[in-house]
């Protein structure tokens, strides 16, 4: 089981090798480095290049892996571009090996360490007991939320390396506002998840603050061999205690009133917005909410996003924001 299930994580790997266009054309040498890092971390080389040769030979063989080698480039490359071994079934050794990690994870469930991931793994736990042994037909009958990949996952483990060993980081990175490419060194710190879109929150020396940074708009990040500059006392936990979302900042935190009607009440109790979310009162037609957090965009459009049965009764700067947002809303849709 072992033997199998390395040779089809290294199969991922190569795939994920591949397709990522900002280091394209990747040499054997480099899909076996790539390779032996995720399986045997700084253990030493346990994979040769032979083994890298008959994996490519398997995906093509198995899979139909479009796997070409480019003598101009020096490295392989999809000839299908849009090819992607992830978007073929799993075989039966790939059910065997995921059956066999999930009931691994099961057992370490939990633990506090693996606490926090405990909806990922409910979810692996789901899609492998209901599909398992169910045939393809099982998406017929059965959807499964999934995330539309944005780009920038394939460098989480590098951005991860450059936190661990304390190294800064070196991209280039464009703004959603801007749109301009820019030059970035920055202390790496930690990195977050939001809404399926990895962001990597570091300390920008030349602006003495702390600067986010979506992955996906990172390009040709390097790690240096300069040691990072931490700011002191910074607790990542402590971070976002406050915030909803991605967006955090210096301040103290607002105690937030919102009433909402019986239905969306309902939506609320069952997901609250923050930790911090109490219900304060409740009759047959509506419920008021508070909660104390530090207003960010994110929790404004959670807000707008629910309409006309939520309304904010404190504070007035975010009472004001939202009318304002209507107004525009209303603007908008009353041209012809």
């Amino acid at each position: 089981m072992p033997h199998i299930k390395h040779a089809l994580i290294r199969y991922r790997i190569i795939d994920r090798m591949l397709r990522n266009k900002y280091m394209p054309f990747p040499s054997k040498q480099q899909l076996r480095e790539a390779c032996e890092d995720e399986l045997f971390g700084s253990q030493g080389s346990n994979i040769c290049d032979s083994t890298i040769e008959k994996d490519m030979f398997a995906m093509k063989m198995e899979h139909d892996a479009p796997i070409k080698y480019s003598k101009r480039n020096g490295g392989y490359y999809y000839e299908d571009s849009d090819f992607s071994i992830n978007d073929i079934p799993l075989s039966e050794d790939e059910l065997s090996s995921i059956r066999f990690a999930v009931n691994t994870l099961q057992q370490f469930r939990e633990v506090p360490f693996f606490q926090q991931f405990g909806n990922a793994i409910d979810k692996i736990v789901d899609r492998v007991a209901i599909g398992g042994d169910q045939g393809d037909d099982i998406n017929r009958f059965v959807q499964f939320e999934s995330a539309i990949s944005v780009g920038g996952n394939e460098f989480l483990p590098l951005i991860l390396g450059a936190i661990r060993s304390k190294k800064k980081l070196f991209f280039t990175y464009a703004s959603f506002i801007k749109g301009v490419e820019k030059p970035r060194k920055v202390s790496p710190l930690f990195l977050k998840e939001y809404r399926n879109r990895w962001y990597l929150i570091s300390f920008d020396n030349s602006k003495n603050d702390i600067i986010t940074y979506a992955l996906d708009r990172i390009q040709d990040p390097m790690v240096l061999e300069e040691d990072s500059t931490l700011p002191p006392d910074f607790d990542p936990e402590a971070y976002f205690q406050d915030a909803i979302g991605i967006t955090s900042y210096k301040g103290k935190p607002l105690k937030i009133r919102i009433k909402a009607n019986k239905i969306a009440a309902k939506y609320i109790s069952s997901q609250p917005f923050h930790s911090s979310q109490k219900l304060v009162s409740e009759n047959k037609e509506e419920a008021v909410f508070e909660l104390f957090i530090l207003i960010s965009e994110e929790f404004i459009r959670i807000i707008l996003g629910y309409g006309g049965e939520i309304e904010v009764l404190d504070p007035l700067e975010l009472r004001k924001t939202i009318s304002d947002r209507v107004q525009q809303m209303a603007e908008i849709y009353s041209k012809k």
